[in-house]
């Protein structure tokens, strides 16, 4: 029986091998027969390779049925989407989640809605809700949730909607992806953050408005050594389609780390895109070299709205050493140069691939960040003359009311419009061979994404989430986004606790950072070693008694 037992997992590749043997030399040959003798023949043929192998313990002990692993590992993802996960279930993005942007994208008002009450569980710490008015109000029109960006010195405001779509590079994204969803922004009037990658026709095609997003390597607007061209940026800038300048100093998924794009992945079309050459590869730095202090990032600030002709242009980032915010935060005291908006990027954002520390365990999640900002701009007076906006895993109205209730002035959403063009989460972004065409550069795969049927989809979850999301208000007693607090929100503590915001959260009074005293130790600690001469701390030295 131990013997059995120890050779019991060749017994696959025996058989195999006896009716390969069998089926060639003496049965009977008929169509079904040699059909069978062929596919044992192939299991032979694995089997040995199987046991012939010395990479993969598995196959080498468990010939042929070994390989049933490596399938199994394969599909994972989409067999724990299908079969195993609860509605309830975030990896990261819940089913029910994913459903509702699908009913949305797809105009199917039955699947926006749910029979026999929540499938929350409302008892269970960390719970949010939105409270409800006895004197509701009637709902407004969600055309004009929009907020103007720009500052004093911004020559071109842009009226922008509450909710646009998040910053996504052709590269990372397929063309066809990028079309349909430059081509949704147009139908539905609300804006298009191009990415750190350049501005691609794809994004022109349709000439839906532009967010140009500016990272280290300046794709765009580059020297052949990839630093900073005023005049290559002046010339694009001027394009009537870019509305906003955004300079990226970091992003959720993977903050304060650069990234590659090997050679043999650049096409004539990133190329050109880009502005970088096809021998080499392109490399975006971890840091700017246009600025390395506060100061510096502010003057560069001046210089690109200056370049631009008076356009909004502002920066994004993931909250990572407070004192370093704080201390462009002196810096726009010290220089009176204001960034006309700020995005805090949270750190549970990222469309593409990252290091999986980094996605983990790098980074300030959106809620923290995004009230930390919001409480420095306050404490410095500067609050009202600077738009706050705010990414990081948002597609629902339940998001933009939360994010917008904590801080911010407008959304931008990635995954969400993702899920629109048809996403179905199977988290190969980084592997080229995503099943719906979206983040792909392969031209086969692209072709499953009808560009005029995506773009449909686009501005209908839009319109269909701000729908959505003005009925919310209507319910609160809130007639505009922008009137929204964070008393108007409830988050459960305990099993026996819930929270208004405004009691859980520490809101600092306006101007409260440039007193003697601050009503903080947290946030007067950390004023105290920022600087706007360095992204260093300042050394304090302790007071002796």
């Amino acid at each position: 029986m131990h013997t059995l037992a120890r050779f019991g997992r060749y017994l696959p590749l025996i058989l195999s091998i006896l009716f390969t043997i069998y089926g060639l030399f003496f049965a009977h040959h008929t169509t079904t027969i040699w059909v069978l003798t062929g596919i044992t023949a192939i299991l032979s043929v694995i089997g040995i390779i199987d046991i012939s192998q010395n990479s993969y313990a598995v196959r080498k002990n468990y010939p042929i049925v070994g390989n049933l692993r490596y399938l199994l590992k394969h599909f994972r993802s989409e067999i724990r989407q299908y079969f195993i996960e609860s509605d309830n279930d975030a990896v990261p993005f819940t089913h029910a989640e994913r459903k509702l942007v699908y009913a949305r994208a797809k105009n199917i008002a039955q699947d926006s809605v749910q029979a026999f009450g929540t499938l929350q569980n409302t008892y269970e710490p960390g719970y949010q809700f939105i409270t409800h008015s006895m004197a509701t109000v009637p709902a407004s029109d969600p055309a004009t949730f929009r907020v103007t960006i720009g500052g004093d010195d911004c020559l071109h405001p842009y009226s922008a909607s509450i909710l646009n779509i998040s910053a996504m590079s052709f590269g990372a994204l397929s063309a066809h992806a990028i079309e349909a969803l430059n081509g949704g922004a147009k139908m539905g009037n609300f804006a298009h953050d191009t990415g750190e990658g350049g501005i691609s026709p794809y994004h022109r095609k349709h000439g839906g408005d532009l967010i140009w997003e500016l990272g280290s390597g300046y794709f765009g607007c580059r020297t052949e050594d990839g630093f900073f061209d005023p005049v290559k940026f002046e010339q694009q800038a001027a394009d009537p389609q870019i509305k906003m300048i955004e300079i990226k100093l970091s992003q959720g998924a993977k903050p304060g780390h650069g990234g590659v794009l090997p050679k043999d992945k650049i096409s004539e079309e990133i190329a050109a895109t880009r502005g970088v050459p096809r021998d080499r590869d392109c490399i975006s730095p971890s840091n700017h070299s246009a600025f390395s202090t506060p100061i510096q990032l502010l003057e560069f600030i001046k210089k690109l709205r200056e370049l631009s002709g008076g356009k909004p242009v502002g920066f994004k980032l993931c909250i990572g050493h407070p004192w370093e915010f704080m201390g462009i935060a002196k810096a726009m005291l010290l220089t009176n140069i204001l960034p006309d908006f700020i995005v805090v990027d949270g750190k549970e954002g990222g469309t593409g691939s990252a290091p999986i520390e980094f996605a983990d365990h790098i980074g300030t999640p959106l809620q923290e960040g995004l009230l930390f900002v919001h409480n420095v701009l306050v404490g410095t007076g500067l609050r009202k003359k600077i738009r706050i906006g705010a990414s990081g895993k948002i597609i629902t109205a339940f998001d933009i009311t939360r994010t917008i209730a904590i801080g911010a002035d407008w959304v931008n959403s990635a995954r969400g419009f993702m899920f629109a063009l048809g996403c179905i989460q199977s988290r190969s972004c980084h592997t080229n061979n995503c099943p719906t065409g979206i983040a792909t550069q392969d031209p086969l795969r692209q072709k499953a994404l009808v560009v005029e049927d995506k773009m449909a989809r686009v501005k209908n979850f839009h319109h269909n989430t701000l729908h959505a999301l003005s009925e919310m208000l209507s319910s609160a007693g809130v007639s505009h986004p922008s009137k929204l607090l964070p008393q108007h929100l409830v988050m459960r503590s305990s099993e026996n606790e819930i929270r208004l915001f405004s009691n859980m959260h520490f809101y600092l009074p306006e101007g409260a950072l440039l007193g003697d005293e601050i009503d903080s130790n947290y946030y007067s600690s950390i004023w105290n070693i920022a600087q706007a001469e360095s992204f260093q701390p300042r050394v304090v030295i302790p007071k002796v008694v």
